[in-house]
């Protein structure tokens, strides 16, 4: 099940407060979830970091230049439950 986040707040230290659709809310900590590089180098400026928005189209957040997050990785990481596993296609689309 997909979960849009609906609200985000940066803090300190490339650290992002998010709330999910169903409530679920908690701190993710960018710096060690991502490679600040390429798409995500921007990020090391903590000005374009605090640009982060929630971008409701896709139900993640993001910033100017496209970077994105996954929100099924942020949920698992919020959440505390493990990610989703997506072996059988074919079971999946039969479903």
């Amino acid at each position: 099940m997909l979960h849009d986040i609906v609200y985000v707040k940066p803090l300190k230290n490339y650290r992002l407060w998010i709330r999910f659709e169903d409530g679920v809310e908690g701190e993710i900590d960018v710096a060690k979830l991502v490679n600040m590089e390429g798409v995500f180098a921007p990020l090391l400026q903590l000005e374009f970091f605090l640009q982060v928005k929630v971008d409701p189209e896709i139900g993640t957040i993001c910033w100017p230049n496209g970077a994105d997050l996954d929100p099924v990785v942020l949920y698992s990481k919020v959440s505390g439950q493990p990610m989703p596993v997506f072996s059988d296609i074919e079971n999946i689309s039969a479903g």
